[in-house]
């Protein structure tokens, strides 16, 4: 488990762009389960990867248009192990990635981006594909 007061900016990148923070398994249950319209999940990381490609290249996605997700959410691994345990229960069969993005529409996973994509990627095609891929979802 990382100390708080390492992940607290790494949270914030993403709350001060309008995701809600979902830390206990109950909390993704009760957000994913039946859930009608599209969500954003971001599962966050203290990784390098995170910080250089994905959390810029996802807030940078959200603010460029309007068919964007009707929910973004995150949960952080190392950090909120319940939450992160559950939410990796709906985006199975992909095994466990971080970070990475899943995307949900009307609870059913419809699109997923592992680690391994996000890797080696910059912010702008990390947003570009997330563009994309609103525009085929939302």
């Amino acid at each position: 488990m990382y100390p708080e007061e390492l992940v607290a900016p790494m949270r914030t990148d993403l709350t001060q762009v309008g995701f809600n923070e979902l830390t206990t398994a109950e909390e993704v249950d009760n957000h994913l389960k039946d859930h009608k319209g599209t969500t954003l999940l971001v599962i966050n990381s203290v990784c390098g990867c995170a910080a250089g490609a994905a959390r810029p290249g996802v807030k940078w996605a959200v603010q460029q248009t309007d068919k964007k997700p009707d929910n973004l959410a995150t949960v952080f691994a190392g950090v909120d192990k319940e939450a992160v345990e559950k939410a990796r229960e709906y985006t199975l069969p992909y095994p466990p990635s971080s970070p990475s993005i899943a995307l949900f529409k009307d609870g059913e996973l419809v699109h997923f981006v592992e680690r391994h994509h996000i890797e080696g990627r910059n912010a702008e095609m990390i947003g570009n594909h997330l563009l994309a891929v609103f525009q085929e979802f939302c």
